[in-house]
């Protein structure tokens, strides 16, 4: 058989895994893998920094479920990606980044960009390491998605030399791994299912916490059955949204805490006890409920607070033995009552806010524009979070109603995520609308990207939360008596101006009745949009969910 090179080599390992799309910025060290792309009809999506390359196969993974590829070239181009590897591996989410580097023959002689990535990034992914023989890049590749899709998700990396990108070797020499990959779920100890099932049966209270996990473990709809048959409130967090549509009667938003503190038994599906949950504080936990937890990353279970029974194994498998032996057991839901205790509680604190949802104030209340997007918004969008103060606005807000439509960093807090993230829903869901909500600290990392959404007609609808400020930070030092330096940034900027420039559609807002008509004509525009919306720099997040709760002691 003919020669074949490198790139071609690689692009054929990922057409195997079914790689539609790449996400870059080029580089002279990765020439030849574009190349090979091309060939193989993959499709190359190159953005302006490496990092949001990064977030984009991430992003690909939170929406597809399938390990999302990015290709960047050697040395700066490998550290820019960092963030989105380490914000990949907290959530943990699968995907491969691909990094060049000077020769393996030029070694210690000075190369351009010589730098040991695959050492360096060992600690943020489940596996590193670079491919010394041209052959031999299917099997790496290979390996790579293996260990991004086993067990806990994770990013992983491949180092692929210059001389190996561009080296050259017999076909018939290569083996292309055809099956290295299994499906099967891991389903949890069966004595351990019953330890849960026993609890269960005399349980008058249940709550259900449902975290990535279900997202992962594609158990959204085994997530359903089990809350409908056990009758209890349950509260999504994560990739967890979405899982329970928003006008299910079970599903709460608000009334969280009063579920925690009343109840007799608390089911933590995919949610670590970490700082969400008061690192499994007392205040969360008052009454000392029994504590199921059931996670894929079984280090995680019992972090910060003992638990009675805690099952490791994927939450499809695992939710389905709980239902099949609680059946067999003849199994009773507790009735109505508790979960219509816990919605209305719910429901009154939704109340408090109706007037900061309706508020006419100028500057424009940030609660008015999360409730206008809501009300805007075709119930499958998808919605991106990458912001701190506006996020947890619209987090409070909005509806999700399908897996996978709600997209933020997660735990690591990563603000510059959601460009990315934005870009890769659109490039999978290309006929259904994709928003994304930025607070104006945290577009100005990676925002100028929505010029690649106009480049790769990718018709996203931007919406910068314009406050002149890092809020959350802004608050928190303003509270401690401190003048805030560092922490203000310019109102008066207008970020729509940056969107017309680069040939989008851009429109400013200060009139909160303008927010209806100005939604209406960016995703009507059918280009790349961005509505900068001066909002109230005085209300913060912390301040206005306090006074939605202080009045309610529990």
């Amino acid at each position: 058989m003919a020669e074949i090179d490198g790139g071609r080599l690689f692009a054929k390992a990922l057409k195997r895994e079914g790689v539609d799309y790449i996400f870059t910025l080029n580089g002279g060290h990765i020439y030849n893998l574009y190349e090979g792309c091309v060939a193989e009809g993959i499709k190359i999506i190159d953005f302006r920094h490496e990092q949001v390359a990064a977030h984009a196969a991430e992003g690909w993974a939170k929406v597809t479920g399938k390990p999302g590829v990015a290709i960047v070239t050697a040395g700066p181009g490998v550290t820019d990606a960092v963030t989105g590897i380490a914000n990949a591996f907290q959530a943990p989410s699968p995907m491969i980044l691909i990094g060049g580097n000077a020769g393996i023959t030029d070694h210690l002689r000075g190369g351009l960009q010589d730098f040991d990535s695959a050492t360096f990034l060992k600690p943020v992914t489940k596996f590193s390491e670079q491919v010394k023989r041209v052959e031999r890049i299917p099997d790496y590749v290979s390996i790579a998605f293996r260990h991004a899709t086993t067990g806990v998700p994770g990013p992983a990396y491949l180092e692929i030399p210059i001389d190996v990108v561009n080296g050259q070797t017999d076909e018939d020499s290569v083996n292309y791994p055809q099956s290295y990959r299994t499906d099967s779920k891991a389903y949890g100890d069966p004595e351990y299912i019953s330890q849960v099932c026993d609890i269960l049966m005399n349980t008058e209270k249940p709550m259900i916490l449902a975290g990535s996990d279900v997202w992962w473990n594609d158990a959204a709809e085994e997530l359903r059955e089990f809350v409908e048959m056990i009758d209890s409130p349950v509260f999504l967090n994560a990739m967890g949204r979405g899982s329970i549509p928003s006008d299910h009667p079970n599903l709460g938003s608000l009334g969280r805490r009063y579920g925690l503190v009343h109840s007799d038994t608390v089911i933590l599906l995919g949610t670590p006890i970490d700082f969400r949950l008061g690192y499994g504080s007392d205040y969360m936990f008052p009454q000392s409920p029994k504590l199921i937890e059931i996670m894929m990353d079984g280090s995680k279970i019992g972090q910060n607070r003992d638990i009675d029974v805690g099952v490791v194994g994927n939450s499809k498998a695992v939710l389905r033995q709980i239902m099949d032996e609680l059946k067999d057991r003849g199994y009773r839901s507790p009735g109505k009552g508790w979960v219509e205790e816990v919605l209305t509680e719910d429901k009154t604190l939704q109340a408090a806010d109706e007037e900061m949802l309706n508020s006419d104030q100028t500057p424009i209340h940030p609660m008015r524009l999360v409730r206008e997007v809501r009300d805007f918004l075709d119930y499958d969008a998808t919605v991106i979070g990458d912001g701190g103060d506006i996020v947890t606005f619209a987090a409070r807000v909005l509806n999700i109603n399908e897996p996978g439509h709600w997209l933020d960093p997660g735990q690591f807090g990563c603000l510059g995520a959601g460009s990315g993230f934005a870009a890769a829903a659109q490039l999978a869901r290309p006929d259904k609308q994709v928003c994304i909500i930025y607070g104006d600290g945290g577009f100005g990392l990676t925002g100028f990207d929505v010029e690649s959404y106009v480049r790769h007609n990718l018709p996203i609808v931007s919406i910068v939360g314009n406050n002149g400020a890092w809020n959350q930070t802004t608050q928190g030092v303003v509270r401690r008596g401190m003048s805030g330096v560092g922490t203000y940034l310019s109102q008066e900027t207008d970020y729509a101006k940056i969107m017309d420039g680069l040939g989008g559609y851009g429109e400013r807002v200060t009139d909160p009745a303008q927010i209806r008509p100005a939604l209406e004509r960016a995703f009507g525009s059918g280009k790349a949009a961005l509505l900068d919306v001066v909002i109230d720099p005085e209300v913060a997040y912390a301040a206005m969910g306090g006074r939605s709760r202080q009045s309610r002691q529990y």
